[in-house]
């Protein structure tokens, strides 16, 4: 981005406060640990929370706003929703060409404007790293998340691409750039700036939503108020939380988040790295806590979930004996695209001892979950059938 252009995205965006959250976190809402388990500025869902102790859901198909993981860079930003302003200018809007001559929306402005609701997974593309590590052995940075960085929510706004149509978007625009209001982020003495990675245009104008709505409440801090972009099926980073500006190009755009982060690099990757990655992989999780203790001689209801971000999930099998043998789970949900789909499968452990449960689910375009997760050296995109053990007494 130009230096123009980086001015552009920063300034008339609105206030930007230090957010009055925990100093250690930078998290504006309180993270009880019966529902978070805390990793520096993030805050990861913990999966056995949506059982209680009679094994009763506790979270339907959307997650609540006070449980919904926190993946932050910095630190959540405190916004005036009244003097936020959106601005979009650049090459490929007609009557912006520079950063210096910019259209601006107000919140009241985007309320205005026909209104869209969607069900959407945000997953972050680091979800499941941890177990690159502790189910493979192989060490990779960041933050350990389990599976508990994703979250499933109804989300209201306006269409992207009618913003971009009144903007003034022409034919030969190519890419756009969000860019958030959140801190800059440096890191080894690197500023990278704020937040923000370009989006193809025919993805922006596709399904991508500009929300300031969640689960029917406006927006919260730590969730992108006052508005924020929801990209379905692609990778948290694409969603930019707390946008103040996009920049509409006639050419390609580039960022560290889609040059030097969120790609590929190792051993089968091509060399130099991948192309940017975007959709999601295929991933299950159970309802139920690591090393979680049964009753031997009893029929247990297990209850998980599972998702894809490129179809919708056809069907999930589940495993009780370490892999060796297979059983297909009863969905309790109409498997739909860009969400999870709900799953249980009854098991009796007739002995005591320790047990190897799995779950791997297959979407409806034949994408499925490996034994093993192909490495890469950010720890990005686990999508392996994850080991997950209980102990029956």
């Amino acid at each position: 981005m130009s230096s123009d252009a980086q001015r552009a995205a920063g300034g008339g965006a609105g206030r930007a406060e230090e957010a009055a959250g925990s100093p250690t976190t930078g998290i504006v809402k309180p993270l009880p640990a019966e529902w978070f388990v805390p990793h520096g500025t993030n805050a990861e869902m913990r999966w056995d929370a949506l059982r209680d102790a009679d094994g009763r859901s506790t979270v339907g198909r959307h997650v609540p706003v006070e449980r919904f993981f926190v993946r932050n860079h910095t630190r959540t930003p405190l916004i005036d929703p009244a003097a936020w302003r959106l601005r979009l200018f650049g090459s490929g809007l007609r009557g912006a060409p520079t950063a210096g001559r910019a259209v601006e929306f107000g919140l009241d402005d985007l309320r205005g404007l026909p209104a869209t609701r969607i069900d959407a997974l945000i997953e972050c593309a680091g979800n499941g790293r941890g177990f690159f590590a502790g189910q493979q052995h192989q060490a990779v940075p960041g933050t350990p998340w389990t599976l508990g960085g994703v979250g499933s929510a109804e989300w209201r706004g306006v269409r992207l691409a009618e913003v971009l149509r009144l903007a003034g978007l022409t034919p030969e625009a190519v890419d756009v750039l969000p860019s958030g209001l959140d801190p800059e982020y440096t890191v080894g003495g690197v500023d990278f700036g704020r937040v923000r990675r370009p989006l193809p245009v025919a993805k922006a104008l596709d399904d991508v939503l500009l929300a300031y709505e969640m689960n029917g409440e406006p927006l919260t801090p730590d969730h992108g108020a006052p508005a924020r972009l929801v990209v379905p099926g692609w990778v948290g980073i694409a969603s930019i939380k707390w946008v103040g500006a996009v920049e509409v190009a006639d050419r390609p755009l580039h960022s560290p988040w889609n040059t030097d982060f969120y790609r590929l690099f190792g051993p089968g990757h091509p060399v130099g790295g991948s192309a940017p990655i975007t959709g999601q992989a295929v991933k299950s999780a159970f309802e139920l806590a690591r090393d979680a203790v049964l009753d031997a001689g009893r029929t247990h209801r297990l209850h998980g979930r599972s998702w894809s971000g490129a179809a919708p999930v056809r069907g999930v099998e589940v495993s009780t004996d370490g892999g060796r043998r297979w059983h297909r789970a009863e969905l309790r949900d109409e498997p739909r695209r860009d969400e999870w789909t709900r799953w249980s499968f009854d098991w009796r452990p007739d002995r005591p001892g320790r047990y190897e449960l799995r779950a791997r689910a297959t979407d409806r375009l034949g994408g499925t979950q490996p034994e093993a997760a192909v490495f890469n050296r950010e720890g990005y995109l686990f999508d392996a059938v994850v080991v997950h053990p209980v102990t029956a007494v």
